[in-house]
């Protein structure tokens, strides 16, 4: 049986190369960026912090493109993103007490 070679095409903080190629698209907007930053935030690794990638993503990108929508997407997502909490389960429902 063959495995596949699986190439990343971007970098650990960006894998599918999403941000990286929205700072390329010529007069892209902040709403375009918004759907692409979801897509990225979907197709990070569950255990990738992305608070850090996004800092990490700013670091390489924020100087040249302080005005790109995609930078001041990825800043407003460092300021609201938060690790995803589990909600729902059994934990969550309320239970009657029975004595």
């Amino acid at each position: 049986m063959r495995r596949a070679n699986l190439v990343m095409k971007g970098n650990l903080d960006d894998p599918k190369a999403l941000i990286q190629e929205a700072y390329k698209i010529e007069n892209i907007m902040r709403s375009e960026c918004r759907s692409i930053f979801l897509d990225w935030a979907l197709s990070l690794p569950l255990e990738q912090d992305p608070n850090i990638s996004i800092q990490n993503l700013l670091g390489r990108y924020k100087s040249e493109f302080s005005t790109h929508p995609m930078t001041e997407t990825l800043e407003e997502g460092l300021l609201t993103m938060a690790r995803p909490k589990r909600r729902g389960g059994w934990k969550s429902r309320q239970r009657s007490k029975s004595d």
